[in-house]
């Protein structure tokens, strides 16, 4: 008897967590929904009350309007291009120096650590003047390179890759392969890289999202149409006085696809980092 009473309440605890679960997925994937919902209806159809929940027929007609108001391939481009060449470039220089906090003993290091944390604290937008006022003098306005440059070191990234390197990669493996004579840069390349390629899809992910959608920086540094990324290019969707939320949020859902793609492509690493430290303790 006492062993059904605790079946019993495994089952219901379980139907519990899975309903929890199924109400999260679902309030989750309803926003992206409900954007493509916007995207393949009419002005009409999204303003009417109730407004329509069910995809219409204007997918295609939609995102013309979008290609006919902004250089929207142009901008994807850009983005691709920022977000792509920034991301490669924190993923290899935040694992070198994490690897270099998390193995290595120098003078100064805790002190630089914790400087480097505190800068996590700090909001971004209290570095746009300096910034900006480097840029210039850079002589990089209205350039790629004032995005890109400034976003290759980031303090999460250092912060991330210093604590799964810590816990993964054992000394032992490094003093092992410093004795057969290799260098620093080599035990990092052909030892810890190996090891951290979860960690790496974990910190692109996060970073490529984070550039993908930044917009303030590249509106104050950016001011041709030929160089905008999309962020800044669906700005020009938005008219003043007739707002046709139909194409608006067509150019959204399709500047959205990019994202979904790349966290597709790297979901199983991005899964297995996050599970890998609790399987271990």
């Amino acid at each position: 008897m006492s062993e059904k009473v605790g079946s019993n309440k495994v089952s219901i605890s379980k139907m519990f967590v899975y309903a929890l679960l199924a109400i999260a997925t679902f309030l989750s994937i309803f926003p992206l929904y409900w954007m493509f919902v916007m995207a393949t209806n009419h002005n009409s159809a999204i303003n009417s009350v109730p407004p329509a929940f069910i995809p219409g027929a204007e997918l295609v007609t939609n995102f013309k309007k979008v290609i006919d108001t902004i250089d929207f391939f142009g901008a994807i481009w850009n983005s691709l291009i920022v977000s792509t060449v920034t991301t490669i470039g924190v993923l290899f220089l935040c694992s070198l120096a994490g690897f270099a906090f998390a193995k290595f003993a120098f003078k100064g290091k805790d002190v630089l650590f914790i400087f480097i944390l505190v800068t996590m604290m700090i909001p971004p937008q209290l570095g746009l003047i300096p910034q900006y006022f480097i840029i210039t003098k850079l002589d990089w306005l209205n350039d790629l390179k004032a995005i890109i440059v400034p976003g290759l070191i980031d303090a999460f990234g250092i912060f991330w890759m210093r604590q799964y390197i810590s816990s993964n990669v054992p000394y032992e493996l490094v003093d092992a392969a410093k004795i057969d004579g290799c260098s620093n840069f080599r035990v990092y390349w052909n030892i810890a890289v190996p090891v951290i390629i979860p960690a790496f899809a974990t910190l692109a992910i996060i970073k490529f999202m984070y550039i993908w959608n930044d917009f303030l920086w590249p509106l104050v540094v950016l001011r041709e149409e030929s160089s905008f990324t999309i962020q800044v290019a669906l700005r020009g969707l938005i008219d003043n006085y007739v707002r046709d939320n139909g194409m608006i949020l067509s150019g959204t859902f399709w500047a959205t696809v990019p994202l979904i793609i790349v966290f597709l492509l790297l979901n199983r690493l991005f899964i297995q980092s996050l599970t890998e430290g609790a399987v271990k303790s």
